[in-house]
């Protein structure tokens, strides 16, 4: 199988990603590049891949090794084009260029001719040149290095004129560059090519850069201490002194010349075993100080190049609600691009075929709210088709609106006008709990459009532009289910996949192959004929369970010869319940389970229709029958309202007789009512019958 290059780039990035702890950063691309069976989530694999072996060896030996796969690969590239600038004989290519030797132009006399570029210096102790090399040609001046590339002789001592010289040069340098760089942002920013808080003004991050330089000469200064303790207890008088100013090594001339001055008592014999022991030593710190790292402005080719310092104690309130989310949901979810395999069993379970498409009327139907004054709680419905699937979130979202989370001082039509925010917070906490339910309250699946395909169709599955696009997030506790809905609820309650999105959500996390338990007839679709709702789909998002039926419990019937058949029914009590016509029509026996819910909501079946009535009290589930009168509210999403509907019903004030109006002209709401309440009266209160 050959490796796709996308797939690749995007392990190197979360490798980086991960390595770094940038655990937010990672949030983000997993939600808008999700990872796929083609990621790959072995580092080892990933060097294999990229043929990284040889350098991250190299890389694992190093002082200072970096961390990240992405770090080796420019450190490579980046030393690969110096090296094609350098006269040198530099093979390796992890050789960092900020690992110079800390003696450098300031202790060295700089001939005439020779630029004062740092950039085209060269070590003063090359790895080539052995110690018996430099001490073989002494000079009147002082000893004298070879240079490994030309051979070209350099003074190895300069006077302290020159070192104070560059000493004083060194600050205006950092002065000049740190200003040039600040203007270079502020240049940036106006262009728009940086964005981002500035964490640091000029003035803490030059404070920085100090300290990040001091570090290194503290080091040397206290191997350098250890070191002439060693040596005055040897010869009783230190050779040479050594001072540390600015993170430079300053040597005194008198200490690297052969006479009588230091020693006039002193063999001349002597005097030069100590002097060959006092250079040797210098070899080997010169060694030990080029394995150090340093970071100068001059050792960057590119000034444009800066990188902002940005405080681990910064105000992290300043970050956005999204991201803070993001990052919790990170720990607590795992997403997953969907595929062809489920995309089909999708498409089987809930059209018959997947060949089938969905119709246009479930692609462009989502939670979006009345904007009437009255009906401000509503959902309201385009097209007819998903009505099941509205009614029932309906439901929901008058359960929280009405019955929780409410101030009890609230007046109960104020709770019927909510704001924009509240409607929105109840939708949220209605789609949680619907799909928390259906995941037996373990774990629930949610279904986002991520805007791009995820697998390219072929064979039996008929493309659309719908399930291609659906990334699946899992979850395992109710908190983290609200969180990532808020991130993501414009999709459902403006998108135009909003119904579908929540219907594929619901089937995932019952599970398909639980969904079509849940059925007597494992061939059934949760959408029929026309695109109409079917009862197993009403029952998953009320009852939590794509049964067939209606009744309480299962029951079973006698097919005879002995065989039986199992029908799946309701097993317990649900929050909101379901009154239905076909119970009028005998057709069907809605049990006491779904007649009397929790709550005074019900969702109505009606002319093959679902729409909602609910009251406002609570207290009328356990009064009696007789003798009651209440008002109770309908609510039909796709019936154009322009208007609150209040039915108030009395129950034992109406006897049935035969000489009354026909029953054809009784609307079908009045029918359904008294499915559950007997011999009840329905006044409409001035509005027109619905018919």
């Amino acid at each position: 199988m050959a490796v796709s290059i996308e797939e690749v780039s995007s392990s190197l990035v979360r490798e980086y990603l991960n390595r770094k702890g940038l655990k937010r950063t990672i949030a983000c691309m997993d939600e808008e590049h999700p990872r796929t069976e083609a990621s790959i989530n072995n580092r080892s694999l990933l060097r294999q891949i990229l043929n990284l072996e040889g350098l991250y060896r190299k890389n694992k030996v190093e002082s200072f090794p970096l961390k990240t796969l992405l770090e080796i690969i420019v450190k490579y590239h980046i030393n690969g084009h110096k090296n094609d600038k350098r006269t040198g004989n530099e093979s390796d290519p992890l050789h960092s260029p900020q690992s110079v030797c800390l003696i450098d132009d300031s202790t060295t006399a700089t001939p005439a001719g020779m630029t004062d570029s740092k950039s085209d210096q060269k070590d003063i102790y090359p790895s080539s040149l052995s110690e018996t090399d430099v001490l073989s040609s002494p000079s009147p001046t002082g000893f004298q290095a070879y240079e490994s590339d030309d051979k070209q002789i350099q003074p190895l001592l300069s006077s302290a004129q020159d070192n104070e010289g560059m000493m004083k040069r060194e600050p205006e340098k950092r002065t000049s560059t740190a200003e040039s760089t600040q203007r270079s942002r502020n240049n940036r920013i106006r262009r728009g090519m940086m964005a981002g808080p500035v964490a640091s003004t000029s003035q803490e991050l030059n404070n920085k850069r100090k300290n990040r330089g001091q570090e290194v000469p503290k080091l040397i200064l206290r191997k350098g201490e250890e070191s002439d303790h060693l040596r005055n207890r040897a010869a009783g008088k230190g050779l040479y002194q050594k001072g540390l100013e600015g993170g430079l090594s300053e040597i005194s001339p008198a200490d690297s010349v052969f006479g009588q001055q230091e020693f006039p008592s002193m063999p001349e014999s002597l005097q030069r075993e100590h002097s060959f022991e006092k250079l040797g030593e210098e070899i080997q710190m010169a060694r030990r100080v080029k394995s150090l790292p340093r970071t100068t402005v001059a050792n960057l080719d590119v000034p444009e190049m800066v990188l902002d310092d940005v405080d681990d104690d910064d105000n992290t309130q300043e970050l956005s609600k999204v991201s803070f989310q993001r990052a919790i949901t990170e720990h607590s979810s795992s997403s997953c691009p969907m595929d062809q395999h489920t995309a089909m069993e999708l498409k089987v379970v809930l059209l018959g075929s997947s060949r089938n498409c969905f119709n246009v009327e479930w692609r462009n139907q989502g939670f979006t709210f009345s904007e009437t004054h009255d009906l401000r709680y509503g959902i309201v419905q385009k097209k007819g088709g998903p009505c099941g699937v509205l009614a029932s979130v309906q439901a929901f979202v008058l359960k929280k609106l009405l019955f929780e989370n409410i101030k009890r001082s609230d007046a109960d039509l104020q709770k019927l006008r909510p704001s924009n925010t509240t409607r929105r917070k109840c939708l949220i906490s209605a789609v949680a709990e619907i799909l928390w339910r259906a995941g037996e309250e373990k774990q629930a699946k949610l279904a986002i459009n991520s805007g791009r395909n995820h697998f390219t169709p072929c064979g039996q599955y008929k493309s659309e532009g719908v399930l291609e696009k659906i990334t699946c997030f899992t979850v395992d506790n109710s908190k983290d289910l609200q969180l990532l809905l808020e991130q993501h609820i414009e999709q459902f309650e403006t998108g135009q996949l909003g119904c579908l999105l929540l219907t594929i959500s619901a089937v995932l996390t019952r599970s398909i192959e639980k969904v079509t338990e849940d059925m007597d007839v494992p061939t059934t679709t949760l959408i029929g004929a026309h695109g109409y709702c079917t009862q197993e789909l009403v029952n998953l998002l009320l009852c939590g369970r794509a049964v067939s039926n209606v009744f309480d419990n299962d029951m079973e019937l006698d097919s005879g010869n002995g065989n039986m058949t199992l029908l799946k029914g309701i097993k317990d009590h649900c929050d909101v319940g379901l009154l239905s016509l076909f119970e009028h029509y005998n057709i069907l026996k809605v049990g006491a389970y779904l007649k009397t819910p929790l709550y005074p909501i019900w969702v109505v079946c009606s002319e093959s229709h679902f729409s909602v009535l609910f009251g406002l009290q609570r207290e009328l589930l356990t009064y009696q029958d007789k003798g009651l009168e209440f008002d109770l509210y309908y609510y039909d999403g796709l019936a154009n309202q322009h208007e609150e509907i209040r039915l108030t019903v009395s129950v034992g004030n109406w006897v049935p007789s035969s000489q009354t109006v026909d029953t054809d002209l009784i609307p079908p709401m009045e029918l359904c009512i008294r499915t559950r309440w007997k011999d009840a009266f329905v006044n409409w209160n001035d509005t027109e019958p619905i018919l």
